[in-house]
């Protein structure tokens, strides 16, 4: 029966046929899978107990290979050399920002100041003021395409000024640039790179689908879609809820009141919530639903066609929100792990890692903190239980390199206490390749604009389908309040539909991933300011702008590409900036950057548009690349960022 019941179970992981797009049937192949040697080494999240000795900077700089047209990362590496030759003895790792005074330069470094005061205290060295170092550090810059003649301000910070020779050559190269879809960056044979899990999204059976789960799903789909650009092997798995002793009195009450069925996920949480009013108020069913959880771990064919009959339910509903997100999942729910739990228990108390307290079986952690409870003094599993059998079965049969786990902050100390476990346990370990990194992105809540907790009035959470045809429905009043012209009745709708979703996945990833943001309609459904709606008016503006001219930009070779106007320069040379966003983003698993860039692209342009006339013009050539080139990077992040980009308004 056991064995039936794993069957059963993997069966239902992958039953879902468009979205859930790893499917069960080649799950026996893929454990089966061999890997070649990567040589990335990866980072967790700042939990000290996962942390190797090395410095975080050193471990982030191993990640991932930087884009070969990284500029930022160019010019660090510039100056990298530059101070180890004019200071071998006291060399470190290098600092460089862009200039906040944009007449002073492009970039700025400012480690001439720091340095001084190292050699100074170190002696052997004739140095009389941190100009003098920058001075010695510009002395060692080996010649490059990038930029001439750095200059030096205040009281040591050297400023370079990218050459609009390089602006204008990168501008071109990058001038075939192609759809987000068809192309990948780094596809050079000789790059390998790591094998990355991301857990995010995570629903209940049995339960509608919440504001709360929107940014996990949210959030993890643009982290897999930031490691998928850069061809970074990806698995997006979808941890439901889907297992438990809430399933025994859930089928009492539906063998007790439904003929065993519901077909609406609506139904199965009213019948839920009545469920565990009916266990908590009478002795009876509480004890029928017992027996009932027992019979389903033990593969009785009644209860476990009840519980497939609930999970498909549930499931339709799920597919129709990630239909509606546009996001690629795999299921694989906490019954995938059921019977690996026992194993992963017994290994870790083998190993003192875990030990018996008061009755049940706890993990103390390396770190203060209260204790992992991996099974409870009854004898029964919990979450911490299924996500240490979890995090085993990604690193031995995955063979994961990178777990990434999406959740609310709130589950912080969880996830420390697992990785600690996981640590100790030696999982993440490995002779042939660096060990395997953890990590933990945690969210805040979503408020209203009270300040409390996004909710409906009568205090329920409200239904992420509610919140998503909402946005959609403001979005298609204001279209038709605005006469939008050109637009036919399903063309609109479908606009409306890209507007509404993507304003609801930017107003989320702009902001700081831990901290709370407030929901407002308003808010990210205005003209102006950073919203999604403002950048997709820019987008529309460019596309605009390539549809009227006459040149053929698709078959057009263009030999010289000429700026005149700041405005001109300023948005060629964001446009190179590009590399080291998506970089930096990925690097610290932060979203929002691509945001930041995608908003200032927007900006920078609508600049240049109200300033440049493109159309006749006689630099009209150059100014239709620039448009061009604009239109593509803007694509390449609303890709990354998951937003459908409007082409007519």
């Amino acid at each position: 029966m056991a064995h039936r019941l794993q069957t059963r179970a993997l069966r239902i992981a992958g039953v879902a046929p468009i979205k859930y797009n790893v499917s069960l049937q080649n799950y026996s192949r893929m454990r089966g899978r061999t890997f070649n040697k990567k040589t990335v080494r990866l980072h967790s999240d700042s939990i000290k107990s996962v942390q190797s000795v090395e410095s975080l900077s050193e471990r982030k700089s191993a990640l991932f290979k930087f884009e070969e047209d990284n500029l930022k990362a160019s010019l660090k590496s510039l100056f990298t050399q530059a101070v180890q030759a004019a200071y071998p003895e006291n060399f470190k790792e290098v600092s460089l920002n862009e200039c906040a005074n944009s007449g002073l330069g492009d970039y700025q470094f400012n480690d001439a100041m720091h340095l001084f005061s190292v050699v100074r205290e170190v002696g052997g060295c004739d140095v009389k003021s941190p100009r003098e170092v920058a001075q010695n550090i510009i002395n060692m810059l080996p010649v490059n395409p990038f930029f001439e003649n750095p200059s030096i301000a205040g009281p040591g910070f050297i400023n370079v000024k990218i050459s609009d020779s390089y602006i204008s050559s990168k501008i071109l190269q990058n001038f075939n640039i192609c759809e987000p879809r068809e192309r990948r960056v780094n596809t050079a044979e000789n790059v390998n790179y790591p094998r990355v899990i991301v857990d995010f999204s995570s629903p209940n059976i049995a339960k509608e689908m919440h504001v709360g789960h929107l940014r996990s799903t949210i959030i993890g789909d643009s982290i897999c879609r930031m490691l998928e650009y850069k061809n970074i092997e990806t698995l997006r798995l979808n941890h439901v809820g889907d297992w438990g002793t809430q399933f025994g009195m859930l089928i009492e009450y539906l063998n007790d009141e439904h003929d065993d069925f519901v077909d609406t996920i609506g139904d199965l949480q009213s019948c839920y919530k009545l469920a565990k009013k009916r266990f908590d108020e009478d002795t009876e069913f509480k004890i029928r639903s017992q027996a009932a959880v027992v019979k389903l771990q033990a593969g009785d064919p009644k209860m476990l066609e009840i519980w497939e009959n609930v999970c498909q339910t549930s499931r339709n509903e799920f597919e129709t929100i990630y239909e509606a997100l546009n996001v690629r999942i795999s299921e694989r729910g906490e019954s995938f792990y059921n019977l690996m739990i026992s194993g992963i228990l017994e290994e870790l108390e083998q190993k003192n890692i875990a030990v018996k307290s008061e009755g049940a079986l706890c993990i103390f952690s390396s770190f203060e903190g209260t204790p992992l409870i991996c099974r409870k003094s009854d004898g029964g599993y919990n979450y911490a239980s299924t996500d240490l059998a979890a995090i085993n079965h990604r690193i031995k049969y995955e063979k994961a390199d990178w777990v990434i786990y999406v959740t609310d902050s709130g589950q912080k100390k969880h996830f420390a206490g697992i990785f600690d476990a996981t640590e100790r346990a030696g999982w993440l370990e490995r002779c042939e390749k660096s060990d395997v990194r953890l990590s933990h992105v945690g969210f805040g809540l979503v408020m209203g604009e009270d300040g409390k907790r996004f909710r409906t009035r009568s205090g329920e959470v409200i239904r992420l389908k509610e919140l998503l045809s909402e946005a959609e429905s403001r979005c298609y009043d204001e279209l038709k309040n605005r006469g939008t012209s050109g637009l036919s009745e399903i063309e609109m709708k479908q606009t409306a539909r890209k507007l509404g979703i993507g304003a609801i996945k930017y107003a989320d990833l702009q902001n700081n991933l831990s901290t709370n943001y407030v929901f407002s309609f308003d808010r990210m459904l205005d003209l102006k300011g950073n919203t999604a709606i403002y950048l997709q008016y820019a987008h529309v503006r460019v596309s605009a702008v390539l549809d009227k001219t006459q040149i053929d930009v698709q078959n057009v070779t263009p030999q010289e590409f000429r700026f005149k106007a700041k405005e001109e320069r300023a948005l060629a040379l964001h446009i190179l900036k590009f590399a080291e966003s998506l970089d930096s983003s990925l690097q610290d698993l932060m979203p929002s950057r691509i945001c930041d860039y995608l908003y200032t692209l927007s900006s920078l342009f609508n600049d240049f548009y109200g300033s440049c006339k493109v159309i006749g013009d006689d630099n009209e050539e150059s100014r239709i690349i620039l448009c061009h080139a604009t239109a593509s990077v803007m694509r390449r992040c609303f890709f990354i960022l998951g937003i459908d980009p409007v082409y007519k308004l």
